[in-house]
């Protein structure tokens, strides 16, 4: 569920080629327009098939997330999901009132469990009991899955979600004769949320952090990294939350992110397909202008401190071993992302990137090795992060030096004009493969939109790259890639029992 980074989508350009022989004649193809609430449309017309593709930003995500509510952006996305006022329930007026009562029951609780020591065990315990119960109520007036299940019905695939650092996406598509149908659904849920089985889906989204973070390596490792990177910013705290702040969630806290966050100016909204711009104009007026405006909301306040030192940290896990790199790098707006982008490329890109041609296939001391220009994501100053997997008989330590070998060369040897013009080239090829649907139209045009005020950056994004020299790629690795800005994370094995390291029982 977790939106793309800003680097793969800029990879997601070059189809528009096959459209258009200029930035004139694309822009003919696309409609913008702004509701009187702030909400901003954006309008590809794609006639080939019967087909819409429609995707929401929310400019809001877990770097959002209040103090001690982190994960909260995660959790009302699972929210929204579950239905209105009119779809998911057998008896709105009935529900509603449960659901009150549980909230009622809930303030009790938690009125008796903040006296700490002084708390009556007792009366917790019953506590508990009629709040399982006032839940159990609420939740017998759901239609299950009502919300999702009749977009399905009337033909609708790829619905999905995901919430990440920088904001939250909801896509799906319909087919052309359902467009009304998609501004009715949409505009509902954004407009009049119900917030039914909260605690239910709290237990899900805890249970997806168990899977995706605490029984995972890969994920506690990342996890690992960025609490340490970042001293301060949000962007130590992954998108799912934290355990304790899960468990802890309340309805009221979901409902207060939302009437803060999801105002119709923070939000933008991209519809790419075989749609008509005046009679989306005219749907949007008539189910999307009824949303309250509200002001925007400002981002986080706190600012990452200067780093003065390497950061090192070792996870135990006998799973495979992995080593994750992070170097401090400035956000996508600096004007040397476009070298941290051909900088990704020159390492990690596919079978011609240095990691791969030299850890993988010449020296064999890793299973795989990649980078990923901009990590966790790029709004603020984030990490140019290394991964690395040691082959069987290699150990994390032999590839981290290989890979500081690599990049120190980077800082001595100016890269080749032929490999600056095969990577160019390479970007503009893989676009073709990647944007070659209404989907990914939609996504990039409302991504460009918000992260750089206007999605012609689209086009001018590539220019940007083509404009990469040699002593920019040089310059950019002296500079960034230096051990004062260094955090490295990787996992050991466990010490085993003197037996067992001599085989036991043999």
């Amino acid at each position: 569920m977790k939106s793309p980074t800003v680097k793969l989508i800029l990879l997601l350009v070059f189809p528009l080629a096959l459209l258009a022989q200029s930035l004139s004649d694309f822009e003919k193809r696309v409609t913008e327009f702004t509701l009187g609430n702030g909400l901003h449309f954006i309008i590809f017309e794609r006639h080939e098939a019967p087909v819409v593709s429609f995707h929401s930003y929310v400019n809001a995500g877990s770097v959002d997330d209040p103090s001690g509510e982190t994960g909260i952006a995660h959790m009302f996305e699972h929210m929204a999901f579950k239905g209105t006022q009119t779809i998911g329930t057998k008896n709105y007026a009935l529900e509603r009132q449960a659901m009150d009562e549980a909230e009622h029951v809930y303030d009790r609780y938690d009125a008796e469990r903040n006296k700490g020591l002084k708390a009556d065990k007792a009366k917790l315990a019953e506590l508990q009991q009629q709040l399982k119960a006032a839940m159990d109520k609420a939740n017998s007036f759901v239609i299950p899955n009502a919300y999702p299940q009749l977009i399905e019905e009337n033909g609708g695939v790829g619905m999905n979600a995901g919430t990440g650092e920088d904001s939250t996406n909801y896509f799906y598509n319909f087919p052309r004769n359902r467009l009304e149908l998609w501004f009715l659904l949409e505009s509902q849920r954004f407009y009049d949320p119900v917030f039914r089985e909260f605690y239910k889906e709290r237990d899900v989204v805890r249970e997806e952090r168990r899977m995706r973070v605490e029984s995972s390596p890969q994920g506690g490792l990342v996890e690992a990294l960025l609490a340490t990177a970042f001293a301060a910013h949000p962007y130590r705290n992954m998108p799912g939350g934290w355990a304790s702040d899960i468990d802890n969630f309340r309805l009221t806290e979901a409902i207060a992110f939302y009437k803060k966050y999801y105002v119709p100016a923070n939000i933008t909204i991209s519809i790419a397909g075989d749609v008509d711009p005046k009679e989306c104009r005219r749907l949007a007026d008539k189910y999307f202008s009824i949303l309250p405006s509200g002001p925007l909301p400002s981002g986080p306040r706190t600012v990452e401190p200067v780093q003065k030192g390497e950061k090192r940290v070792k996870v135990e896990s006998p799973a495979q071993p992995f080593i994750l790199v992070g170097y401090k790098r400035p956000d996508q707006n600096d004007k040397d992302d476009p070298v941290f982008d051909v900088l990704n490329e020159i390492l990690s890109g596919e079978r011609t990137g240095l990691f791969y041609t030299e850890l993988v296939r010449d020296q064999k001391i890793a299973l795989g090795a990649a980078a990923q220009a901009s990590f966790p994501g790029g709004k603020y100053p984030n990490l140019f992060l290394l991964f690395l997997v040691p082959n069987r008989g290699h150990t994390v330590e032999e590839n981290e030096k290989a890979a500081y070998q690599i990049i120190d060369r980077l800082k001595t040897d100016k890269v080749t004009d032929d490999t600056l013009n095969r990577i160019k080239t390479k970007v503009r090829a893989s676009l073709v493969r990647r944007l070659d649907s209404n989907a990914g139209m939609a996504e990039a045009l409302t991504f460009y939109h918000v992260n750089y005020g206007d999605w012609r950056k689209l086009f001018t994004g590539i220019d940007d790259i083509a404009k990469v020299t040699a002593d920019d790629v040089q310059r950019v690795a002296k500079q960034y890639f230096v051990p004062e800005t260094r955090t490295v994370v990787y996992t050991y094995a466990p010490a085993r029992a003197a037996g067992e390291q001599k085989g036991q029982g043999q």
